[in-house]
């Protein structure tokens, strides 16, 4: 079992120096636009994932006029206190540590607090471009396998060799070749792992994802969601070599894994065209439920849940169904953000749950 027990925050964001406790199960956090109920939620995160789920720098996450942060969360892990601390210096160099010792690298910390978000920004893991949806699955498969992220880890940084290689063949008009070569065969190993765990975990994971839909929508709706990758077709290997030419004049690696994506139509046609704005967060939803099952049934605890202004463009039914998959149906901790206290504390008594409110 996982419960987070408290947080303090030094020069985060909009906090000064504050610190919060969560003695229940359900915890919302209720204040204005610009209270910090979001940030909050992204302080969560980083003592999860070692870094911010909704800013790419550190640097733009400390107080304005200050001089780095400081992030201390105390945990229980299967029925054991621990404590993680994230520590961004005035030099910019951010560092880790669970229990005092320091991690020499953040990788090794993913997956030991599993964690999933849902956040109005995520509408674009449906509308969005394949990128969206890679890292999506790229995050759970991190979560549950070291393995897949050392390899996910080893691709990028030489597929940033290889198309760094290709800018220079075009900026001085010479072509190595063997290089290449070596680098090919570089790609080939985490490419032809990442696509085999990808593609046995999609097996099972999208139709657990459009049962969920199914459930939240009340409704059957003919979704269909379809892994695609060019690894489908044919090896890595022979794409590396058939597209030469093209990558040489494209400066950049056309095919591989870093192109796969998700597929999501609905009557045979583009989901993101058609469907409403209500279809469209169901299935956003459906996705992170189904994140929450697989990381529960992985890792043998429910995962934490952020649930940061989920409330509009949902139907009153529609948030009921969602709430209670998430507070009665699942047992791990979730934390919910809203501007309208009394709206949120209308829907949680429905539910009989306990829980506890902050005000911001």
């Amino acid at each position: 079992m996982l419960r987070f027990r408290q947080i303090a925050l030094y020069q985060f964001k909009n906090y000064p120096q504050t610190r919060f406790s969560f003695s229940e199960r359900v915890t919302g956090i209720c204040g204005l636009n610009g209270a910090g109920k979001t940030n909050l939620l992204d302080a969560i995160h980083y003592l999860c994932f070692t870094k911010s789920y909704f800013s790419r720098t550190d640097n733009g996450n400390v107080l304005i006029g200050a001089n780095g942060f400081r992030i201390e969360g105390n945990f229980e892990l299967n029925n054991h206190p621990e404590t993680a601390v994230c520590i961004l210096r005035e030099t910019g160099k951010k560092e880790f540590s669970l229990n005092g010792d320091p991690y020499e690298r953040f990788s090794k910390h993913v997956g030991r607090y599993t964690c999933v978000v849902i956040a109005p920004d995520d509408a674009a893991l449906i509308t969005g471009d394949s990128r969206e949806r890679r890292s999506f699955l790229d995050s759970i498969l991190c979560q549950v396998d070291t393995t897949y992220m050392q390899h996910l880890i080893s691709y990028k940084k030489v597929l940033g060799q290889r198309n760094s290689l290709l800018k220079q063949f075009a900026e001085s008009g010479m072509k190595n070749y063997h290089l290449l070569d070596v680098l090919d065969r570089q790609l080939e190993i985490p490419g032809n792992f990442i696509f085999e765990k990808r593609n046995a975990f999609l097996f099972s994971f999208l139709p657990l994802a459009t049962n969920f839909y199914s459930e939240i929508a009340q409704k059957q709706e003919n979704i269909n969601l379809v892994y695609e990758s060019e690894l489908l077709q044919q090896p890595i290997k022979d794409w590396l070599i058939q597209n030469r030419n093209k990558d040489c004049l494209a400066q950049r690696t056309t095919s591989g894994v870093h192109r796969d994506d998700i597929d999501i139509l609905m009557d045979e046609k583009e989901f993101r065209n058609t469907a409403s704005q209500g279809q469209r967060k169901s299935l956003l939803f459906a996705l992170k439920l189904a994140e929450m099952e697989v990381l529960k049934n992985e890792k043998g605890f429910a995962p934490l849940l952020l649930l940061d202004d989920v409330f509009e463009k949902l139907d009153e039914n529609r948030i009921g169904r969602l709430l209670h998959k998430v507070c009665n149906e699942n047992n791990g901790q979730v934390f919910i953000t809203d501007t309208n206290e009394e709206r949120l504390k209308q829907h949680l008594d429905v539910l009989s749950v306990k829980y506890d409110i902050i005000n911001l």
